[in-house]
């Protein structure tokens, strides 16, 4: 049976961690420069561990007052320091819980900024290390890691829309975000049977994130596809 790994954001402190960790196969946590802090993450690491989910770590640019999704210039080698702050940060709460950091996912400005600012992607993986990526297809960040040698992993976005060239249309525009459930599925398995991706997204900080996620997971599964975390086994 073919697989997808279905992911979504926790750690954040506006959605039901409990409730979507229930549902998806990994876990873009949040480390604490948009959101979250070392509480919310060994919180949510625990309950990854005790339910098989993967987890991976949700880097941004400092900035919590915007929630990480205002557009910042900063500085290369602060960046590179940010994100090793963010991962390690990551690591000591996942090594505490029983688990481990498994992927590297930027966040809001910092993960559209990555798709085409070669010099900011950089940086990012900089530092991070040698985690596999998850991000945008065709993007720098998954184009520069890959020919580092770094394991990259395309995601796509049923709750979002699309331009016509392939980037997410900016919030606040019309036909940015999707928020019936329902469609929310039948998109996620179009993205899926288009082929080219090894995740789909569901936004964590949406009123309606369990429900969208759980009628995903349920298309999913009735599409023949089996929900696990990247490469891993059945879930």
């Amino acid at each position: 049976m073919a697989g997808i790994d279905l992911n979504a954001d926790l750690g954040e402190g506006v959605t039901d961690d409990a409730g979507l960790l229930a549902v998806v196969s990994s876990a873009n946590v949040a480390c604490g420069f948009h959101a979250g802090d070392r509480d919310t993450m060994r919180a949510v690491c625990e309950e990854a561990v005790a339910r098989g989910v993967a987890i991976g770590a949700q880097v941004s640019y400092d900035d919590r007052p915007n929630f990480g999704r205002v557009p910042r210039d900063v500085d290369a080698d602060v960046l590179r320091q940010q994100v090793a702050d963010q991962v390690g940060m990551l690591v000591a709460a996942a090594a505490t819980a029983g688990g481990q950091v498994s992927y590297l996912k930027p966040h809001g400005a910092l993960y559209h900024r990555v798709v085409h600012d070669e010099e900011q992607a950089s940086a990012v993986l900089a530092g991070s290390g040698s985690l596999p990526v998850l991000g945008l297809p065709g993007g720098a960040l998954l184009r520069l890691a890959a020919a580092e040698g770094r394991v990259v992993h395309g995601e796509g976005f049923p709750d979002r829309g699309y331009t016509a060239e392939g980037m997410l249309v900016p919030r606040g525009q019309p036909g940015a975000l999707i928020e019936d459930p329902d469609e929310i599925a039948v998109r996620a398995v179009r993205l899926v049977l288009a082929g080219g991706l090894a995740s789909v997204c569901v936004h964590g900080d949406s009123p309606g994130a369990v429900v969208a996620a759980s009628r995903v997971r349920a298309a999913l599964l009735g599409a023949g596809f089996a929900v696990r975390a990247f490469a891993e086994g059945p879930r």
